[in-house]
């Protein structure tokens, strides 16, 4: 919502106050405050001018040639593309020199060959609001000459963000009240009294949907002139972004965003009948809106209809057919309370929302349905003549929303922590529109406007927002609490993912639902939990596993021609347990392809995604003796699958390369590598496994290499347990640095592979002799040759 300070002003005295100190008076009593906008031109150049005379352009249809009086005692040549204004009218005109806002500057010039010699100006052209189908129109008043920064004045606008428990601060009256309470200073007088209504006769207006619009009041007004509306509402609206239209319907908008409470104006020559009726829609009727949209409607909707069909749907917007146009007369000025939760069906069902129900969706003020009235109606006798035809009548009771409160300064003085005595808090109450049942009684009365009062708490909460939290004193009151599993299970994941990124890792969030087709490329025994009730064919199933959700996005990356894709998500999983039931799990899942680093003038070949890499980032986040054991397979959605665990028993996740023809389908033109893990069973390790730290080798290192030659099944992990379990204690480490194969059989029979590593021993208390190295290595030799299928190579 955009508010307007010169209008805020209108019912509060804001001397002293600048945008900055309001919005934080605002922020701090719960009103978020999104945008603080200066509006208005400055520049002295932009000045009052007379529309003389507008001539045809002599090469341009769409163009004018008008001689406008700038004060000056000479009149000047503008050439001007506008068509919404006459000879005589007063327009702004920027001279050359004069800078908009936006800084565009104004210079003299041709256009299609005719001299013009400033711009007659918009609306929006000058900061002054978003009408931009033709020029401002001043009124017959303003001074011409006069710079029209000293005729119109400059604004501060704020963009707020009203939460929906907050209604009555939909309207400058109502922010207005808010700022009243926040810094006692008083309200203007500004609006009227509740209007006196006579209850109708039933052959004028009835209400056969009292559940939906418990109270309605109308006022006739024959003989109004519908025109252009006078400067200072157009300057209203247009200060706030609305376009101003005509007089009537101008007002019935101002009335709405001055008041909160939305109004409607019909025209009653349009109307089958001298009776409205607030009735329930039949089905399939329809209505054309003021949006020149067909609505079809049900027997949920309410209507305001008369002999023959709908002329409004009610809350939400009026009928194209009865509304205010340049010949209307006589209008019928409508007023009501309608149940939130009626219009915000009704505008969800039609996809139609406007102001009005956007304010009656969150609760209008039944107590101001008379005093928008009143207001509208006096303004509409001001600004267009005319005259009310008879009292103000009106269907239905007023609803009451709110009733008493007890409160008791005492007790909600512990709440507040003491420091407020009993007689600010009643000040605070009664700043903010309550009143007290009896003297020194606990039961305050709410007003009207703030049905969201409903407990004793709730007043207590209010006292402690104007008067600032800042100013409740802090205690404390619990002892603290010792870490449990979940405390340490969320700190070790977000040292997770902080490593991950480190690495170069972008974090994923996705869906926890996925497609049948979906659930199936998620690698794995595991059997996904079909959902009872779909929401839709591609939302089918409880994920069983992250893989699916990374591939969408690394499919949106694709799209949009990324190169270095690198993910990982943390999330829940989902499988069908043993008892029919659902197991889900914490789970990390890392992805990559394409680059592994940005590539520069320094390295214009950036080295691309490979499963050593991704096998070296599992490396970092695992001990080592929990590496990879790789077990060769391929499945539907993968291939060169492995394990990742302390044996059979004990895995807890796998590593391995996307399937091609899943990769094809996701337009991947390199290898996909990803793997999956347990995040239960990382945190474990985590705590199972305290880094140790050791100096740095005195003594040097000796390597030596050893070559196999094995099935191609058997996996290379089982030779790197035969390195751990040979009980060698001068062997430090190993590095496979080789694997051959022939799937032709011509240099090695194709069923059969050879691998090549690369062992380091060292002794860490002196250096070592060659025997030591040799007899060392024969023990490696030895329990390797123990292993089922080994060929030991030379």
């Amino acid at each position: 919502m955009i508010v307007s300070l010169n209008w805020l002003s209108s019912h509060i005295d804001l001397e002293g106050l600048d945008a900055e100190r309001i919005a934080e008076l605002l922020t701090f009593a719960g009103v978020e405050v999104e945008g603080i906008e200066h509006r208005g031109v400055k520049d002295p150049h932009v000045v009052v001018a007379r529309v003389l005379e507008a001539a045809p352009h002599p090469q341009a249809d769409r163009l004018k040639v008008c001689q406008v009086d700038a004060g000056t005692g000479t009149p000047r040549q503008i050439v001007c593309g506008a068509t919404n204004y006459r000879e005589g009218d007063l327009v702004p005109l920027a001279l050359p020199g004069a800078v908009l806002p936006g800084g565009f500057e104004i210079k003299e010039g041709k256009l299609r060959g005719v001299v013009s010699g400033g711009m007659m100006c918009s609306a929006r052209e000058l900061g002054l609001g978003n009408d931009h189908e033709g020029l401002m129109i001043l009124d017959g008043e303003a001074p011409v000459g006069t710079p029209l920064a000293e005729y119109l004045g400059s604004d501060v606008c704020l963009e707020i963000e009203v939460t929906p428990n907050r209604p009555d601060l939909l309207g400058h009256y109502g922010l207005a009240r808010e700022l009243s309470a926040l810094t006692g200073r008083a309200l203007k007088s500004g609006l009227p009294a509740p209007q006196a209504v006579e209850q109708a006769p039933d052959s004028l207006l009835g209400i056969t949907m009292p559940e939906t619009c418990p109270f309605y009041v109308l006022q006739k007004i024959t003989g109004v002139k519908v025109g252009s509306s006078p400067q200072w509402l157009r300057q209203r609206l247009e200060s706030v972004g609305l376009r101003p239209i005509n007089n009537i319907v101008d007002i019935t908008n101002f009335v709405l965003l001055n008041t909160g409470h939305p109004l409607h104006a019909f025209d009653a020559a349009k109307l089958d009948g001298t009776r409205l009726i607030v009735r329930a829609a039949k089905p399939g009727e329809t209505i054309a809106a003021l949006d020149d949209c067909d609505y079809t409607l049900t027997e949920e909707d309410c209507v305001i209809a008369d002999a023959s069909a709908p002329q409004a749907i009610a809350g939400v917007m009026g009928g194209a057919v009865s509304g205010v146009t340049e010949t209307t007369i006589d209008v019928f000025l409508e007023s009501a309370w309608f149940l939130p939760t009626a219009v915000r069906r009704t505008s969800r069902r039609l996809a139609l929302s406007s102001d009005s129900s956007y304010r009656f969706e969150r609760g209008a003020d039944p107590g101001m349905v008379t005093r928008a009235s009143a207001l509208a109606t006096r303004l509409i006798l001001e600004c267009a003549g005319g005259q009310a035809d008879g009292p103000c009548l009106s269907a239905g009771e007023v609803p009451q929303l709110t009733g008493t409160v007890s409160y008791d300064p005492e007790s909600a003085g512990v709440f507040l922590g003491g420091h407020l005595d009993a007689a600010a808090q009643i000040e605070t109450l009664e700043r903010l529109g309550m009143q007290r049942e009896a003297e020194n009684g606990t039961a305050w009365r709410i007003p009207t406007f703030r049905a969201d009062l409903q407990r004793p708490v709730d007043l207590i909460e209010e006292v402690a927002r104007v008067r600032g939290l800042a100013a409740v004193p802090p205690r404390t009151s619990a002892a603290p609490a010792s870490a449990s599993d979940a405390d340490r299970l969320h700190d070790f994941t977000l040292d997770l993912k902080k490593r991950l990124v480190a690495l170069g890792f972008s974090e994923a969030r996705t869906l926890k639902l996925v497609s049948a087709a979906e659930a199936e490329v998620a690698p794995g025994d595991a059997t996904a939990v079909a959902l009872r009730n779909p929401l839709g064919e591609e939302h089918t199933h409880l994920r069983p596993s992250l893989l699916p959700g990374l591939l969408g996005t690394l499919e949106r990356n694709l799209n949009q021609g990324q190169n270095q894709l690198l993910f990982f998500e943390v999330g829940t999983v989902f499988e069908t347990a043993v008892d029919g039931g659902v197991a889900e799990r914490q789970s990390l899942a890392l992805l990559m392809t394409g680059d592994c680093a940005p590539r520069s003038w320094a390295a214009p070949e950036s080295p691309q995604a490979t499963f050593a890499a991704l096998r070296g980032v599992l490396d970092l986040l695992l001990p080592r003796q929990f590496s990879p054991k790789v077990a060769a397979a391929e499945t539907k959605s993968m291939v060169a699958a492995a394990t990742v665990g302390e044996g059979r028993k004990n895995l807890f996740g796998w590593i391995g390369q996307v399937h091609p023809a899943t990769c094809r389908q996701i337009s991947a033109k390199s290898p996909v590598f990803a793997a999956e893990l347990s995040l239960d069973a990382l945190a474990k390790l985590a705590a199972a496994h305290t880094p140790r730290f050791r100096d740095l080798p005195r003594f040097p290192a000796v390597t030596r290499d050893i070559a196999v030659e094995i099935p191609r099944d058997l996996p290379a992990s089982r030779l790197e347990n035969a390195f751990a379990q040979a009980g060698v204690a001068l062997l430090e480490s190993w590095t496979l640095f080789d694997v051959f194969a022939d799937p032709e059989g011509v240099r090695m029979a194709a069923d059969r592979r050879s691998l090549a590593w690369s062992l380091t021993y060292r002794d860490p208390a002196k250096t070592l002799r060659s025997e030591e190295v040799d007899a060392a290595h024969e023990k490696i030799r030895q329990a390797l040759g123990r292993v089922q299928g080994v060929v030991l190579r030379s």
